[in-house]
């Protein structure tokens, strides 16, 4: 039983790997209401949302927002498939618990019957059964051997069963161990894959990044609905898209914009858009204005608090809203990285995103 220990002491004891999710979302602005036609009015946005160079609206180019969309999702995925083989290596190693403990007395009740056997030597069936003194005991001395080879073939069985269970535990273990190893090196590749993106996009820009982003949020979100085996089900742009926007939205997107609102964040908000690259198109991204009246000049005083706060909102229900990555005044988080710069814009507040905070989800 010691080996069977030892084994699941050591397949036990496993890497964790804890990629902590930043932390940042807002005083609250005059609700929006909601009109008859089930869209979310609101102020008239006062800025347009300018192009960068050779990209489009949303800064960058198409190159960095299909890095940033591949790498955020492959790295979301990764996770929720090592968080699965987690779940699993904690059943198995209390499954393999357990079956050592029934292994302890398997053994002793084996041991039991051969030490008996060893100390009274076998009583043969022909001389247990000559030496009755009637024809009940004959009988019954029958059927007292029957019971006791069926008692003694049935440990024996018990406990081949118990060492065979023993041994496939152990290979599912070990199994997993491989599993989360896997996992968590497609976790460090997606990881690097965002980060080089962002450097080799950073390097080209001149101007400064916006700065660490100080935003609170004590708000949780109503997770969005989940595959059994905690991964997110695919969807397309399939419902209508409630801002002034017009367009498509998926579930998802149209569940993030949603809590976004029910949290007190009612300002102006823009998701669906039919052209450019990265994710409006899919339905799968919002823009929140920082500004009471839409998206104006660089956001400054309460709006930048507003847009701090908004942004932590996000961040700290990242989880639970399958947030691919945040975009607020030359930064961008990342659930694999946290906050890095972003300078992908041409200088402008759209672009740049200091009039604005954007949001896309798996």
């Amino acid at each position: 039983m010691a080996p069977v220990r030892r084994t699941a002491a050591r397949l036990a004891a496993l890497l964790v790997a804890t990629l902590a999710l930043g932390v940042v979302t807002v005083p609250a602005s005059p609700a929006s209401a909601t009109s008859p036609a089930g869209r979310l009015a609101g102020p008239s946005p006062t800025g347009l949302l300018a192009a960068a160079p050779g990209g489009d609206d949303e800064g960058g180019t198409p190159a960095l927002r299909a890095q940033l969309d591949a790498a955020s999702k492959g790295w979301l995925e990764a996770r929720t498939a090592l968080n699965r083989s987690t779940s699993r290596q904690k059943q198995l190693t209390a499954d393999l618990a357990g079956i050592g403990a029934e292994l302890d007395l398997r053994d002793a009740k084996v041991g039991e019957i051969a030490g008996v056997a060893y100390r009274t030597g076998r009583l043969g069936t022909a001389s247990a059964l000559l030496g009755s003194s009637s024809p009940e005991g004959f009988m019954d001395r029958a059927a007292a051997l029957q019971q006791v080879a069926a008692h003694e073939d049935r440990a024996l069985r018990d406990l081949l069963d118990a060492r065979d269970r023993a041994t496939r535990t152990q290979a599912a273990l070990a199994a997993e161990i491989q599993e989360q190893r896997k996992q968590v090196a497609v976790m460090a590749k997606r990881k690097q894959q965002a980060e080089h993106a962002l450097e080799v996009a950073n390097r080209s820009a001149s101007r400064p990044d916006g700065g660490s982003v100080q935003g609170t949020s004590r708000t949780n979100a109503k997770p969005a609905p989940r595959n059994a085996d905690g991964s997110w089900p695919s969807e397309s742009c399939s419902v209508n898209d409630p801002t002034p926007a017009d367009g498509c939205i998926t579930p998802r997107t149209l569940h993030a914009l949603q809590q976004a609102k029910a949290a007190g964040f009612t300002r102006y908000v823009s998701c669906h858009r039919s052209g450019g690259s990265g994710e409006h198109p899919k339905g799968r991204a919002c823009d929140f204005a920082a500004q009471k009246d839409g998206f104006g000049g660089v956001a400054s005083g309460g709006d930048k608090t507003y847009g701090n706060n908004l942004a932590a909102y996000f961040i700290r229900n990242a989880d639970a809203l399958a947030v691919l990555y945040v975009i607020w005044f030359r930064q961008i988080w990342l659930p694999s990285s946290g906050w890095k710069a972003y300078s992908g814009g041409n200088g402008d507040p759209s672009s740049d995103h200091t009039n604005h905070v954007h949001l896309s989800v798996y």
